[in-house]
């Protein structure tokens, strides 16, 4: 019987094909550009526009009640926020095996945190803590001695944790445990640096903080709706669904909000007055140049029929031209930071505490820069005209007086204690 010629070759061993493993971020196929149809034309959209609406109105309205509710609950709520920021960072990086060996370290991360929370605010408050105490003679010496000794139990609670880092290091787990340091303390820079400018806006009135902080909240809307509606041409690849036409209309609405929501909240006492102490009563003060109408006739310049012949405008609401144009060009450039910080990490979203927002963290990109900017902008803006109301204003104003001044306002902003503490000091 003749041999079959046909011989099969050997069975090859075969390769192991490794998968990568998939995250939740949206295929570049599902996120391409929207230059072929409009965006309403998506009928999921639809869906997601109502939870996410919906989630809105919840948020405004809780953002409403804690802004009547005043200072303290403002900053408490920044607080909050700031905690949960700092949740959803820290677990960006989080492996479960590692942590599984280092029992307790998650706790070096709060440890930093709060030590950063105790000197953020304690040099804020400070001032505003010794006049709420003034009355009382124990509370008085008491909260002195705690200012007196508040840097030294700072770094004492920070070396404390540098030492517990060094001696939870343990073998073949050295670049994590490192990585994880340096992760914090990117983490506290990001969250306590511009929360700080936040918090001592508010102290200084609440219309410093809710202004910028409505501003950027109408641009983010303002760019979703028009770009739902209008969206064609990409803005940028870090962010596929912004559009040009969501830029240009966002920024369009938000410079109008900005002249006018500063026109409403500059009539406001509530707003506009600081809070030197951290009670929670109502407040009364003179407010200034900067929010007393000023009117401008329409005389010869609108028709006979039209219903006004003269406009009131304050002043701040020029000065808040300046927020809106922030808030609509440079604020965005913090969600695009944001978009490719997920990118890079392969996550759609920092969480899930929002429906249909994400995260904390993901409402929160474009914030950061918005305190600092009003932290430098107001001094300004306040404290200009004193600068230039001297009694010969026809001669320049002297270097000495330039400098006294500006010291004067960087005391105050960087919440130095005041004289009240500094009477404390001096006595001990």
């Amino acid at each position: 019987m003749q041999k079959d010629s046909t011989t099969s070759a050997p069975p090859t061993p075969t390769a192991r094909v490794r998968q990568r493993k998939r995250s939740n971020e949206v295929p570049p196929e599902a996120s391409k550009a929207n230059g072929n149809h409009l965006l309403v034309d998506d009928q999921n959209k639809y869906r997601s526009m109502w939870i996410r609406a919906h989630s809105t109105v919840w948020m405004i309205g809780g953002f409403a009640l804690i802004i009547y509710m005043g200072h303290l609950y403002i900053w408490a709520m920044v607080v909050v926020i700031q905690i949960f920021m700092a949740r959803e960072l820290f677990c960006l990086l989080r492996k479960a095996h590692e942590d599984s060996h280092l029992p307790g370290f998650r706790l070096l991360n709060w440890h930093f945190f709060f030590t950063a929370m105790l000197f953020v605010y304690g040099r804020i408050l400070s001032q505003r803590l010794v006049n709420t105490v003034t009355s009382d003679k124990f509370l008085y010496k008491l909260v002195g001695n705690l200012i007196k000794y508040h840097m030294f139990t700072c770094y004492f609670l920070y070396i404390a944790g540098f030492m517990w880092f060094i001696l939870t290091l343990k073998k073949k787990m050295y670049k994590y445990q490192f990585g994880q340091f340096a992760w914090t303390h990117m983490i506290l820079i990001v969250v306590f640096t511009q929360s700080s400018f936040t918090v001592a806006n508010i102290f200084e009135g609440i219309f410093w903080f809710l202004l910028p902080a409505s501003l950027i909240v109408i641009d983010d809307i303002a760019a979703y709706i028009f770009g739902f509606f209008f969206g064609r041409t990409p803005l940028i690849k870090l962010s596929p669904k912004k559009t040009w036409e969501g830029f240009i209309g966002a920024s369009v609405a938000t410079i109008i909000s900005a002249f006018v929501l500063a026109n409403v909240m500059g009539r406001s006492q509530w707003l506009t007055c600081p809070r030197k102490d951290l009670s929670t009563g109502w407040l009364h003060c003179d407010p200034g140049p900067l929010f007393k109408p000023e009117y401008y006739d329409l005389t010869g310049w609108v028709p006979r029929w039209f219903p006004w012949k003269e406009v009131s405008v304050l002043p701040v609401q020029w000065h808040a031209l300046c927020l809106g144009l922030f808030a609509s060009i440079i604020a965005p450039f913090g969600g695009f930071f944001a978009s490719g910080f997920k990118r890079a990490f392969k996550i759609k979203d920092f969480g899930d505490s929002i429906p249909g927002h994400g995260g904390i963290t993901d409402r929160m990109d474009c914030q950061y820069g918005d305190g600092s900017l009003c932290i430098h902008l107001s001094p300004v803006i306040r404290d200009g005209p004193k600068l230039l109301s001297r009694d010969d204003p026809g001669t320049d104003i002297d270097e000495p007086y330039l400098r006294g001044a500006a010291r004067s306002v960087h005391e105050d902003r960087a919440n130095v204690p005041g004289e009240a503490v500094q009477t404390i000091l001096k006595s001990r």
